[in-house]
């Protein structure tokens, strides 16, 4: 399993939310790089998209939204930043959405 994982839940539909296209990237001197790229499954989840471990520092999550409301949602992307101060620990972050609202928190 990756260090770093993902979940998305579509409340509106009450189901995981499938097929949304997800990146991770890492902040590195002032550089956002791309380390992973993938695609939720049909449980709503990326779990092994990171072939290495994660490092202290600031990353963020992009979810593609748009096309999986049909372009009408309110949010064609979703972005959350978050910063890994212990590397040795797993970090799951969910994200549940609807077309009009999302939130998240730190997931085990």
């Amino acid at each position: 399993m990756s260090p770093i994982t993902t979940h998305v839940l579509d409340t509106a539909k009450g189901k995981p939310a499938d097929n949304i296209t997800v990146s991770l990237e890492y902040l590195d001197e002032n550089t956002w790089q791309l380390i992973a790229k993938g695609t939720t499954d049909n449980d709503g989840r990326i779990m092994d998209w990171m072939d290495n471990d994660a490092s202290k520092g600031e990353y963020r999550i992009t979810f593609e939204t748009a096309k999986y409301h049909n372009n009408k949602g309110f949010f064609p992307s979703v972005t959350i930043n978050f910063i890994i101060e212990n590397p040795n620990q797993h970090y799951h972050v969910p994200l549940l959405l609807s077309p009009f609202s999302f939130s998240t928190y730190r997931g085990s």
